[in-house]
């Protein structure tokens, strides 16, 4: 955990930078309304709004480790709020300086005489202004219908050599829960996992992050993910957030409430795999599914490959599951481990993003980060699908990239 003054200084560089945010996105909207009617009501809306934020970012710096140890919702509600008025802000100062620009050009160019008439606003402030608008509302849509528009994504994974057998298997992957960020509202994420019920797996696999940060978020959900079930039963592993090291904890704190965190797995019914693997039977042909602990890159590696692939026999079709995406770039493609598919999660893809399959448009802000953020990636024959998230984390909701249920097929290939 970082110290408090550390935790004082980012946020006087954050406050800063939002104030010159709002600094240049004001000057676009200026540029927009200085002359209409009602511009003083305009500007004044702005400031009211713009000081509510300022004074509320304030407080959430101060009062952050503090929130998310004991008061989770005022930290969904923050977030909900900050972020939804910072990205159309920013789309504003992307345009007002694109406008900048445009403007000094037409002013070099121009004479003297003429300079005058150079206009201050034009057709791209406007769509400008539109397009801010419209993210305001896809915001308010993913905070509200859109974190729970669950999606089922189905895909087969063509395996060479795959059995007979098992050609037709069905793996249901769901990640990244995060129940803590649900504040125990049922019924809309029963409805999500009824969703998976009705696709009867043959196999359902959770790959990691179950919480937040602290056991306690899970306990209400316990009979609910009891309710889950798959013909060959339900599997699991740890994500980075299972280990409680979010927060400031003596070291039996933080060992209490991971060993209660595995406890929590097995009463929900999951078969937690810690670096071990087992052998699942379907029509008669055995294959191996194998699980790991963390291990990514930039965060906790505790995951074990050898350990989990130990005794295991890697002539049959094999299946890891590994949430965070990095540890199959780093130990298992190319043929560094020898395994068919593996399963991740971790990116959530940023929960936003823009994807249009027919127009082969894929985009989301966790390419920044990650080569592989979501959907199904092949290289020389082994499989890595990285599942976009069932939950929240940070932004309470989802922007263009909805909470997923991904249904894969192994095929023979």
């Amino acid at each position: 955990m970082p110290s408090t003054a550390r935790i004082i200084l980012t946020g006087v560089i954050l406050l800063g930078i939002l104030l010159l945010i709002d600094w240049g996105a004001w000057r676009n909207m200026q540029r927009m309304w200085s002359d209409h009617a009602r511009f003083i009501w305009i500007r004044r809306a702005w400031f009211t709004l713009s000081t509510i934020q300022m004074v509320w970012f304030v407080i959430y710096a101060v009062q952050w480790p503090a929130w998310r140890e004991h008061h989770p919702g005022y930290l969904l509600v923050t977030h909900a709020f900050l972020l939804s008025l910072l990205f159309p802000k920013l789309w504003l100062v992307g345009t007002e300086m694109v406008e900048g620009l445009r403007y000094g050009v037409q002013w070099l160019f121009t004479s003297s005489e003429a300079r005058g008439g150079i206009p201050r606003r034009t057709f791209l402030t406007m769509t400008g202004q539109a397009t801010a608008g419209l993210i305001l509302g896809a915001f308010a849509h993913g905070m509200t219908r859109g974190r729970y528009g669950y999606h089922v994504r189905r895909m087969d994974v063509p395996i060479a050599g795959l059995p007979e057998a098992l050609d037709g298997l069905r793996i249901v992957q769901i990640s990244d829960a995060h129940l803590g960020s649900f504040l125990e509202d049922f019924e809309p994420v029963k409805r999500g996992l009824d969703m998976i019920n009705a696709l009867e797996p043959d196999l359902l696999c959770f790959t990691g992050d179950l919480v937040n940060d602290h056991s306690d978020e899970a306990e209400p959900w316990i009979p609910i993910f009891q309710g889950l079930h798959a013909k060959h039963g339900k599997f699991s592993i740890l994500g980075n957030h299972d280990y409680a090291d979010y927060a400031r904890r003596t070291d039996e704190e933080r060992e209490r409430i991971r060993r209660r965190i595995r406890e929590i797995h097995g009463e929900m019914g999951f078969d937690l795999l810690l670096d071990e693997h087992r052998v699942i039977e379907h029509n008669g042909e055995p294959m191996v599914l194998a699980g790991v602990q963390n291990w990514g890159r930039g965060f906790r590696r505790s995951g074990d490959l050898e350990a989990a692939l130990s005794g295991a026999d890697t002539q049959r079709p094999t299946v890891l599951l590994s949430h965070d995406p990095s540890h199959w770039e780093e130990q298992v493609m190319d043929g560094r481990a020898p395994v068919e598919l593996t399963l991740s999660g971790h990116t959530h893809g940023m929960q936003m993003g823009l994807e249009i399959e027919s127009l082969g448009i894929k985009w989301s802000p966790s390419s920044l980060r990650y080569k592989r953020w979501g959907g199904l990636y092949t290289e020389s024959g082994q499989h890595l699908h990285v599942n976009r998230g069932f939950g929240l984390l940070g932004l309470p909701g989802r922007v263009g990239m909805p909470p997923e249920i991904t249904e894969l097929t192994l095929r023979k290939g």
